[in-house]
């Protein structure tokens, strides 16, 4: 008797075999595109305004350090499928206190992703009504997305929510291809683009190395799908398929956009266009230099509109990150049990989610966009560091470990094989942390007060459980939901008029007498009995007396059955509707019941549904419609069970379903 209720990724509470079958190699690319189609919005008025005439350069760079960063994961998390990404890597490899480190560094470059994804939004919205960029107008866009994000993830996001997250990036890249190809066709059309003074201007060494470091701020994508590991186990060939179409991806767009970019600012007479007049949002000017004058207009709106909504996707992703890292930190106890426990209801960590939206109000007022993106690198540089380490090590440490991917192009070391790509990618992160903390006092200050703040209190828990700092640590399973018992006043259980309902009810009836009130009066189950009424008929039509006598005789075996039960009373009922899922639903919220007590049916297994009989997908992996209807958008608990094996209704074994 599986209880289903809204977690990391939703309410339906997925079994980690229904994830896998579910989400999928997609997912990943869904958390990787958010972060990467969202980098570009913000990260390029900074790269253009400290790489100059080289901005395609570090961005070519930054490609080439997500590529060799990339494969890093994946086989750190091919080798031990754990949520966490570099703090996984780091505690197998090293110990709790340097995984506690990467955690915590990862931390902060989340906390910095929301705020400048919910900063920038506004600055986008502004090529419809220039005032939406200004002050204090910004603020309260930045205030009212961040809090719908913490509403949103508080109650739980739905694991097909990744599916819209991956449509909204595939609509990115098309645009941002759009954007390359006409940018191109106008830098075609205008040859005296070659000889503009912004091709006279070279950076500094320094500010080139910063520019390269700030943007790869989509990299941040692959600790999020990292947070996936565990419940996406895609095949070797998936993997390397992902790591390489995600790469040419990344090159592509980044070069892409950045050398029509430059074009742009050559074509305006300024040396950096994008880091001055739009540098809160570069993408509005790389399009306002199209012509004529007509298409700059129209793409400008285009690309304020799929900005926003890009954006918006991206923070709500990287929201999803931080929860599951924090919630990973908490089970390790590398952080107080009470920052990363679970809500009763809604199975996330409530506290965590709430605090990462106000901490990054808070980064928002601050209105320095250079000074964030410098705490991302510093964060970011050092976690990336840590991961490349921590992968080599395991190299030497876990040799025989089954890896179903491994990072190409070794050499062997003392008998260990040790990846060129990963020592090549912790050679660039020391090179871009080191630079930042010279060139950054600010960076430096607060990232090094942020690292003091953490070990500080991940110290003083330790010694408080009386545990060593450097050991290997888990709570026991259970500890991070919230205390005290599960009690039910009123359960609603639909009554479909099969032999499972006796099962149905029967579970419904031992919870109820289990938590049952006596001083109240004990629990009432309300038993709904749903009239599916087609559309070409009114909802208030005529029903044939056979079909009324099956309910009848279908709500008065469940009365009996649950009154079996002490302290249980069933009351009746009967709705009429055109989909059974979305009554159930409605049911539940107006009656104000505190869990819903289901039979899950399973999914059609014919691709398209069992009416449309053939072409496409399989319309729903894990379920049938009327469930996954009611485990979505359930405004309480919902308990899911199915028959046995030798009982499925189609003959065919049914796979029970899990706990989340």
């Amino acid at each position: 008797m599986p209880e289903r209720r809204r977690g990391f990724l939703g309410r339906s509470g997925r079994s980690d075999a229904g994830l896998a079958r579910t989400l999928g190699v997609p997912a990943l690319f869904a958390m990787v595109g958010a972060a990467i189609g969202s980098s570009i919005y913000f990260a390029l008025g900074v790269v253009a305004r400290n790489a100059l005439e080289l901005t395609p350069l570090a961005f070519l760079v930054a490609g080439a350090f997500f590529a060799v960063t990339a494969m890093t994961y994946v086989e750190g998390n091919s080798l031990h499928p754990e949520r966490g990404g570099a703090s996984t890597f780091a505690r197998y490899a090293f110990d709790d206190l340097w995984s506690f480190v990467a955690g915590w560094a990862i931390l902060l470059d989340y906390l910095i992703v929301i705020a400048i994804g919910a900063l920038s939004i506004s600055h986008y919205l502004a090529a419809f009504w220039p005032p939406l960029g200004g002050p204090g107008v910004e603020l309260a866009v930045a205030a009212l997305a961040l809090a719908v994000v913490v509403r949103w993830n508080v109650r739980g996001l739905a694991a097909g929510g990744l599916g819209r997250v991956l449509r909204v990036q595939l609509l990115n890249f098309a645009l941002l291809l759009a954007v390359i190809v006409v940018g191109g066709l106008v830098a075609w059309r205008e040859p005296g683009l070659a000889g503009s003074t912004a091709l006279e201007l070279t950076p500094t060494l320094g500010g080139f190395v910063f520019a390269a470091t700030v943007a790869s701020a989509g990299l941040t994508g692959i600790e999020a799908a990292s947070g996936l590991a565990g419940e996406i186990r895609p095949r070797a060939r998936e993997l390397r398929r992902a790591v390489a179409t995600a790469a040419v991806a990344v090159v592509l767009l980044f070069v892409g956009v950045s050398v029509v970019a430059l074009a742009g600012a050559t074509a305006a007479g300024e040396a950096s266009v994008l880091g001055r007049r739009y540098f809160e949002a570069p993408v509005l000017g790389v399009v306002a230099g199209f012509e004529p004058a007509w298409l700059a207009e129209a793409a400008g709106y285009v690309v304020g509109a799929v900005a926003a909504v890009v954006l918006f996707v991206a923070v709500n992703a990287f929201m999803l990150g931080f929860s599951r890292l924090v919630y990973s930190l908490a089970t390790n106890r590398q952080v107080p049990m009470a920052i990363g426990r679970l809500h009763g209801r809604h199975g996330t960590p409530g506290v965590a989610i709430a605090a990462a939206g106000a901490i990054a109000l808070v980064l928002v007022a601050t209105m320095n966009l250079r000074l964030l993106l410098s705490l991302f690198a510093f964060g970011a540089m050092l976690s990336f560091l840590l991961a490349h380490v921590s992968v080599i090590v395991l190299r030497f440490r876990e040799p025989d470990l089954r890896r179903p991917f491994r990072v190409p192009l070794s050499v062997k070391v003392r008998g260990a094989s040790v990846p060129l790509p990963a020592v090549l990618g912790a050679l660039i992160a020391t090179v871009a942390w080191v630079n930042l903390i010279v060139s950054s006092q600010r960076a430096r200050i607060a990232g090094a007060v942020w690292m003091a703040a953490g070990l500080m209190l991940y110290l003083v828990y330790r010694r408080r459980q009386g545990e060593s700092l450097r050991a290997r640590l888990a709570v026991a399973p259970g500890a991070l939901q919230e205390a005290g018992p599960v009690q039910y006043g009123s359960l609603l259980v639909p009554i479909f008029g099969r032999s499972l309902d006796d099962d149905i009810v029967g579970t419904a009836g031992r919870l109820a007498a289990e938590e049952a009130r006596p001083d109240e009066g004990g629990t009432l189950i309300e038993a709904l009995y749903v009239f599916e009424i087609p559309m070409a008929l009114p909802l208030d039509a005529e029903l044939d007396e056979e079909r009324l006598a099956a309910a009848r005789r279908a709500l008065a075996r469940a009365k009996e059955v649950g009154e079996e039960y002490d302290g249980v009373e069933v009351a009746t009922a009967t709705v009429r509707a055109r989909a059974t899922g979305a009554a159930i639903v409605e049911e539940a919220r107006r009656r104000g019941v505190e869990a819903i007590v289901l039979a899950a049916e399973e999914p059609t297994r014919i691709r398209g549904g069992a009416v449309l009989g053939g072409r496409g997908g399989a319309r729903q992996r894990f379920v049938g419609d009327v469930t996954r209807e009611v485990l979505e958008h359930a405004p309480c608990r919902v308990i899911a069970t199915a028959p046995p094996a030798e009982e499925a209704p189609d003959g065919r074994e049914a796979t029970p379903s899990a706990p989340r």
